[in-house]
């Protein structure tokens, strides 16, 4: 299986974005930043990952206060 690294439609002008990687491991969501692509990734478990974009686009995510 071939399993290449997908910029999210979410991107932008700026391309500063994150990549996910498709087909994901079963289970799993390894997520990287599209600007440094050598860098670290982060795997999520796919439910938590499903969660946090189904907030977002609900946007029920709440703002950080500073």
């Amino acid at each position: 299986m071939i399993r290449t690294w997908c910029k999210s439609s979410y991107s932008g002008q700026e391309n500063t974005c994150l990549e996910l990687l498709t087909p994901p491991p079963p289970g799993q969501a390894p997520v990287r930043d599209s600007k440094r692509p050598g860098s670290t990734v982060i795997t999520f478990r796919a439910s938590a990952w499903t969660s946090f974009v189904r907030a977002i686009a609900e946007d029920d995510v709440p703002s950080p206060s500073c």
